[in-house]
């Protein structure tokens, strides 16, 4: 899911079956069409949670190019400082920012709207993870709904650990909505810390870091969450996590409607094209997925 999380400066296919529907059942969808959820069943399962917090900033996706320009400028600083020798590749969009299956996160400040961080989430619904052009996942992921989440960064100081953690959280609920399995964390030490303290675990123990493709060839340690038993686990350990991502409901996290597909092709500029997976199965690439709703266990 998620790659190394750069701070800035202040200022890919395997197409699976449906998997059966949760608690709270399925959104139908006939292909082509608009998911369509119900607000009276969402805003239900957002009382489930037991307060209420308000953000300086606000977290939403991305749907036209003026918001992936902001993105992109806040990727490419934040990586600018931390990872240089990659973000030169960074400083228009990539060709992935378009691709269906594909979201991009933008918090922008309250005050006068300014970018303050960003992330891409990639579900394997159309294509394989990008992590794929480096790594062959285990065996027992085959036939699962998984995510990746890279280009995350953020501001630095205070409101940029803020921002990060709310990021995290949006992309938990995003891969919640979506049913989403297993979120796919990559991070640099010692950027992996990060996801080791929120339950990530190591997919691959006996390699320790690998380089990856998509990140510039900088060596990671690959991760995935289980995002059913996440919560449980959290309550389990008595995680400091807990509360604020399953127990307080933050209305500035603003997912909408997800679009079935990615940014329409014309409004493309310049794109840095990335190179494609190693694994692909094209004879499947127009296959949909229905959209689904779960048991909303990320407030």
């Amino acid at each position: 899911m998620f790659e190394s999380i750069a701070t800035a400066p202040a200022p890919t296919a395997r197409v699976h079956p449906p998997l059966p529907s949760r608690a709270f059942g399925v959104a139908s969808m006939e292909r082509g069409a608009r998911a369509s959820l119900r607000p009276t069943r969402m805003d239900a399962l957002n009382r489930l949670a037991t307060k209420e917090e308000r953000l300086p900033f606000w977290v939403r996706l991305v749907r036209n190019e003026a918001d992936l320009r902001k993105a992109v400028h806040i990727r490419h600083a934040a990586y600018a400082r931390h990872v240089p020798d990659l973000a030169h590749q960074l400083q228009e969009p990539e060709a992935t920012d378009y691709e269906d299956g594909v979201v991009v996160l933008l918090a922008e400040s309250k005050l006068d709207g300014s970018p303050l961080g960003t992330a891409r989430i990639q579900s394997n619904r159309f294509r394989a993870l990008s992590v794929e052009q480096s790594v062959e996942l285990p065996a027992w992921m085959d036939g699962m709904h998984l995510a990746e989440v890279t280009r995350l960064g953020i501001v630095g100081g205070t409101m940029g650990r803020l921002v990060k953690t709310v990021l995290i959280k949006a992309a938990f609920q995003y891969c919640e909505r979506q049913g989403i399995e297993q979120a796919i964390a990559a991070g640099r030490a010692p950027i992996d810390r990060h996801y080791e303290q929120l339950l990530f675990e190591d997919l691959f123990p006996a390699k320790g870091f690998i380089p990856l493709a998509h990140a510039g060839n900088l060596p990671h340690r690959v991760m995935a969450f289980d995002i059913d038993s996440g919560p449980a686990r959290w309550q389990q350990a008595q995680h400091p996590a807990l509360n604020f991502f399953c127990h307080t409901r933050h209305p500035d996290i603003d997912m909408g409607p997800v679009p079935l597909h990615g940014l329409p092709t014309g409004s493309k500029g310049a794109v840095v094209v990335s190179p494609g997976p190693r694994h692909t199965a094209a004879g499947n690439r127009g296959r949909e997925l229905p959209a689904r709703t779960s048991n909303r266990a990320f407030a």
